[in-house]
């Protein structure tokens, strides 16, 4: 568990450039302690929306499946779902809690395929 931690932290500081926060405009996500920051105050998330958070924005302005990220955040076991429906509460609860503190919604639907990031 603490390699694979390790694994993933080095990759995250790889894909931002060695930083240990990420910061998109409003936004501070920091990893480690898993915390985000909206305008420098604490938003609570649960462990799967920090995780798509993280997942999105680490995946800024590509259009991200709802198999995709279902699987990103369930592993390979999600393969035994009927529906993918699920991933909208985690969405709207977390696109809920960032703009209640002030943040732009920049979590878009691509209906029928599922969501990006616009950092534009």
């Amino acid at each position: 568990a603490e390699l694979n931690a390790r694994i993933k932290s080095v990759i995250r500081r790889l894909q931002f450039e060695g930083e240990d926060e990420i910061v998109f405009n409003e936004i501070r996500i920091n990893p480690e302690e898993r915390k985000v920051y909206v305008h420098n105050n604490l938003i609570e998330l649960t462990k799967k929306e920090f995780d798509f958070l993280l997942y999105i924005i680490s995946n800024k302005n590509q259009v991200l499946t709802k198999e995709t990220i279902a699987e990103h955040l369930w592993g390979s076991q999600i393969d035994l779902v009927d529906s993918f429906e699920f991933i909208y509460s985690h969405v709207k609860n977390l696109r809920k809690k960032l703009t209640q503190n002030g943040a732009k919604d920049y979590i878009q639907t691509i209906y029928g395929i599922g969501y990006r990031f616009d950092a534009s």
